[in-house]
């Protein structure tokens, strides 16, 4: 009940954003509708399952003063056909919210056929004076550099494969941000889940060089300590970009052994804006993942600790605009650790006009678990206009 009145209240100063005289307004408001159609199957001879989903997002902004900004960010999805109906609790996954204020998170409808279901994934009031930022609520901390995966995203791990969702979740937390110079930056931020588990932590990043350096140290969801560090640079005009992290538990500290997360990538654009990616991630805690199967990947916790699980991931990246319209590129996972196991993801992106997109993507995965043969196939196609 809560959400759905913090949904009506939302959507009711948006509405009233619409109203104002957007050259004297205080307010800001973007967004999008898409739709998007996947096909799922093992091989193309096979059974086909069919999804669609339908969602729109709505980014409220208010600038209350000089000095004060309240920020709220809705998402609302309809999603109906075979997913629904084959996925065990599926409408609990979708909806399942790992913040403080989970309530944020609600299901307005939901049955064997479709579910319907919103999430504010942003929603805090930031205070900005001088060189000093300071933001409480629902909110996005993103102390990545890597382009896949980021040992150092201690607050807001994603996974790579969910591309339909480019804003990635956002935190319960408290975060302050001051700015020393142009170049450099301190924050400290303290996030709290459902739970009631702690990731606590300080950063701060720097210049060096010709490097964009960075230090971290906290605690991290109340059982590991944790320190690391990432840059972000070139060697001969080639980006060079990585983090690394370390993890000890806080429990029998002299008598355990904390885990190294360690991912490295290079980048490069030609002149005709042909552009390669390659990164690696050495995870240390793949011993304790006990995977066997794409499902245990797929339901298994997210953390910082699971967003690759392979004890070594590599990745490689090409992309190309084929015309000033029309983007292609392809991705290629390659997962040692489960003898062949790969992953392949085409994409086309064309821009129909000022604000309307349509693009293909392609996801294929295989894996060898313990013997075991997996494979699965995905298509989707995807319409979306933004305002």
């Amino acid at each position: 009940m809560k959400a759905q009145i913090l949904t009506i209240i939302t959507l009711f100063l948006v509405l009233n954003a619409k109203a104002q005289d957007t050259t004297q307004s205080k307010v800001s408001l973007n967004g999008y509708v898409k739709y998007m159609n996947t096909v799922m199957f093992e091989d193309v001879d096979d059974f086909y399952r069919i999804d669609n989903l339908i969602h729109n997002r709505l980014n409220f902004k208010w600038y209350i003063n000089n000095n004060f900004t309240f920020v709220t960010d809705l998402r609302t999805r309809l999603i109906y056909g075979d997913f629904v109906q084959m996925i065990p609790d599926y409408d609990s996954i979708i909806s399942y919210d790992n913040g403080y204020m989970s309530s944020l998170s609600n299901n307005l409808i939901s049955n064997n056929s479709a579910v319907l279901t919103t999430t504010f994934d942003r929603l805090y009031f930031e205070y900005n004076r001088n060189n000093l930022v300071v933001t409480l609520g629902r909110q996005r901390i993103n102390w990545g550099q890597s382009f896949a995966w980021n040992p150092n995203d201690i607050f807001n791990a994603y996974s790579y494969f969910d591309f339909d969702y480019e804003e990635r979740p956002g935190s319960d937390a408290l975060r302050i941000q001051y700015y020393p110079s142009y170049t450099s930056a301190a924050e400290a931020a303290i996030k709290i889940d459902r739970h009631k588990k702690i990731t606590a932590a300080a950063l701060y990043r720097f210049n060096q060089w010709g490097y964009d350096l960075q230090f971290l140290g906290g605690i991290l969801d109340t059982t590991d300590f944790v320190v690391g560090t990432g840059w972000t640079g070139s060697i001969f005009n080639i980006g060079f970009n990585g983090e690394a992290s370390y993890f000890h538990p806080q429990k029998n500290f002299s008598d355990t052994t904390g885990v190294f997360l360690v991912s490295a990538g290079l980048n490069y654009m030609f002149n005709n804006s042909l552009s390669f990616t390659f990164e690696g991630i050495y995870n240390g805690y793949f011993d304790k993942l006990n995977i066997s199967s794409f499902n245990d990947i797929y339901f298994m916790p997210l953390s910082v600790k699971t967003t690759s699980f392979s004890k070594f991931s590599w990745m490689g990246q090409v992309s190309y605009p084929i015309h000033p319209l029309l983007n292609a590129s392809l991705s290629i996972m390659y997962f040692p650790s489960f003898g062949n196991s790969h992953f392949i993801n085409p994409s086309f992106v064309y821009s129909a006009g000022n604000n309307f997109e349509i693009a293909l993507f392609g996801q294929r995965f295989y894996g060898r678990f313990y013997g075991s043969e997996e494979k699965l196939n995905m298509l989707f196609l995807r319409f979306r206009v933004s305002f």
